[in-house]
């Protein structure tokens, strides 16, 4: 099982995939690392040699992932809430960031929904 900035790969999936499962790695970025280090997009993840991996490994240093792109997130979005901008109040309330209605939806970020008393008339 290959092991990449502290993230297992799962052996049965296509290299080309299999990097999506580490933070800050889609698709396009993964199609590019596996270019750039010379390997062969389906090939699976259990049949990397060691070379293989050490050039994949030199590629995504080159690149922002897993837990200094996480804290760069947070620190964002701790900074938009200490300026008190717009996105910032809304991470504060617990609201939808980026213009979503809340009249009907968005309980992922609301929570489950209060009853409210007399509501019937």
């Amino acid at each position: 099982m290959a092991r990449i900035k502290g993230v297992d790969l799962p052996n049965e999936k296509r290299i080309e995939i299999a990097l999506t499962y580490i933070y800050g790695i889609g698709r396009s970025l993964s199609n590019q690392i596996l270019k750039n280090a010379g390997v062969d997009i389906n090939k699976k993840a259990k049949d990397l040699t060691s070379e293989e991996q050490s050039r994949i490994r030199e590629e995504i240093d080159k690149h922002l992932v897993e837990g200094d792109l996480r804290r760069e997130v947070n620190l964002n979005i701790k900074t938009k809430m200490e300026i008190g901008s717009y996105q910032g109040i809304r991470h504060k309330k617990g609201l939808p960031v980026r213009g979503q209605s809340t009249r009907s939806n968005a309980r992922t970020r609301k929570g489950r929904g209060k009853t409210v008393a007399n509501k019937k008339k």
